[in-house]
Order: structure tokens, then C-alpha cells, then sequence
């Protein structure tokens, strides 16, 4: 076959566009990364505590992928699991979020927080609080609880969401006991601007763990051209001087796409 110069263009661009088809809606939704972090004088060896963000789930299937995540987490041994909303966005998949669940090691603690789609989804609250503590987890809205992990001691504060809920630090905050470690679990990023301005200088945290974004769900090189509404002016990674660390996410929500804002979880290693 002879090959002119149109026929070659023209078969690099469909060739490149059958590869962003593919990456799109396979590559990044189904390979997920790990991006792990040293938090204060941890190092890879040495650290008081370990904790897992999953975040953004819309679960509705349990598939291979999601399988091999569970064994990717167990194996990381985490003293800590925490799930930052928008696990189901259907009242049927509850049962599916518990065969997931169900492959966590149990022993290991979790605590969980609702996103915008477990109220725009009607998923039943009461449903979904039984689902998650019998995986030893506890769902917080606007709650804090303490425990004690390696002879240190952790506050998890768990936010309402800012869009469908009725997300009060002030709330949250009231049952809070000065710990070792305080994190924070605030579903949309842009509530976070509240969290730092009424928390400066009063009560001492670690970080805020969020979600909702999805990194984009399709990033332009950098530039997401939408984001849903909650963000503000999070996309992805660490904000505020490490007080804000922003997931993408696992799943996906109105179209099933990912392009360059690959499926994470995070790791985060802490030490005094």
C-alpha cells in the first residue's frame, strides 16, 4: 500500500483520537493510583499513624478493578480509613457498597461522610449508616469522634455537605477534644474557605480531606472546563500550605469519562 502524505495525517489523528477514546473511557477510570505523602517527620519507615482517603466511589458494580483495590489497601495495613462522600448515588447500590466494604479488613476503623449524592441520589441515611457499620465504620454529620491509634491519640471531624446537606463546623466541632492528630472530612472543597476562617487560630488541625471534583473528570492539560459546582477554586492535590488535600476520586458521575485526571486513593503517613 502506498502511503501519500494526507493519507498518513489522517490516520495519526484518527489513530490519536481512537487513543484519548480509549484512555478516556477505560485507561483512566479503571487504573487507579496511589499518591502517598510524608506528613511532619514521617518517613517511609517511620511514622505514628497511616491513614487511607477513598473518596468519590459511585459504586455500581463491584468490578475487577475494584477488587484489586481492596487488596492494594489491605496490604498498605492503614490504621485508618476514611471514605470522603459521594459513595452511591443510588439508593439500589447500598448492597454493592457493602460487598465493597466487605473486602476492607474489618479490624481496620473507618469513618465515613455523605457527599451531594447520597441526598441527590435519596439514598436512605439510616440504610447506609447500617451498611457502613457493619464494616466498622461510622458515618459523621457534623460530628467529631476521638480514638486512640499506637498510643496516639486522633480527632475525626466529619462535615455535612455544602450542597444537599447542611454542612456546620460549628456543629461538628462540639463534641471535639483536643487529640494528637485532628483531621478534618468536608465533602466540597469550596467549604473548606469557611472551615479555615472559623477555625484560624482556635482550633489546632492537621488537614482537611475533600473531594467532589473528580480532578475535572476531563483535564485539558491543565485546564478542567468544568467542574461541578462546590469546588470553588479546588481542582486537584494540596492547597492552603497543606491544610487542604483535594482527591479525584475513584468513580464517576454524569458521563463516564475520565481524560489526564486519573482515579486515586491517597496515602498519608503521619508522624510528630
Amino acid at each position: 500500500m502506498t502511503w501519500t502524505r494526507r493519507k498518513f495525517i489522517k490516520t495519526s489523528i484518527l489513530g490519536g483520537l481512537g487513543l484519548i477514546i480509549l484512555d478516556s473511557v477505560w485507561f483512566e477510570k479503571y487504573f487507579i493510583e496511589t499518591n502517598e505523602f510524608l506528613i511532619g517527620n514521617s518517613t517511609n519507615d517511620k511514622f505514628d499513624l497511616k491513614i487511607i482517603q477513598i473518596s468519590d466511589l459511585h459504586i455500581h458494580s463491584l468490578n475487577k478493578q475494584l477488587k484489586k483495590l481492596t487488596k492494594k489497601i489491605n496490604n498498605y495495613k492503614p490504621d485508618l480509613i476514611v471514605i470522603t462522600g459521594d459513595s452511591v448515588d443510588s439508593k439500589d447500590n447500598c448492597k454493592i457498597l457493602n460487598q465493597f466494604l466487605n473486602r476492607l479488613d474489618n479490624s481496620t476503623k473507618k469513618f465515613a461522610i455523605l457527599g451531594n449524592w447520597e441526598y441527590w441520589g435519596r439514598i436512605d441515611v439510616e440504610e447506609l449508616k447500617l451498611t457502613y457499620a457493619l464494616n466498622n465504620c461510622e458515618l459523621l454529620i457534623n460530628q467529631s469522634r476521638q480514638l486512640q491509634i499506637n498510643n496516639k491519640t486522633i480527632t475525626i471531624t466529619g462535615v455535612d455537605d455544602y450542597l444537599a446537606g447542611n454542612a456546620d463546623i460549628d456543629l461538628a466541632l462540639k463534641e471535639f477534644n483536643k487529640s494528637d492528630y485532628h483531621i478534618i472530612l468536608n465533602h466540597c472543597p469550596q467549604y473548606s474557605d469557611v472551615i479555615l476562617e472559623k477555625l484560624r487560630n482556635k482550633i489546632e488541625f492537621n488537614f482537611i480531606l475533600s473531594g467532589h471534583t473528580h480532578g475535572g473528570q476531563v483535564n485539558l492539560f491543565g485546564y478542567a472546563p468544568f467542574t461541578p459546582q462546590g469546588s470553588g477554586k479546588y481542582l486537584k492535590g494540596w492547597y492552603n500550605n497543606n491544610k487542604l488535600y483535594v482527591s479525584k476520586g475513584i468513580g464517576t458521575s454524569i458521563l463516564p469519562i475520565r481524560f489526564l485526571s486519573r482515579a486515586e486513593i491517597a496515602v498519608f503517613n503521619l508522624s510528630k
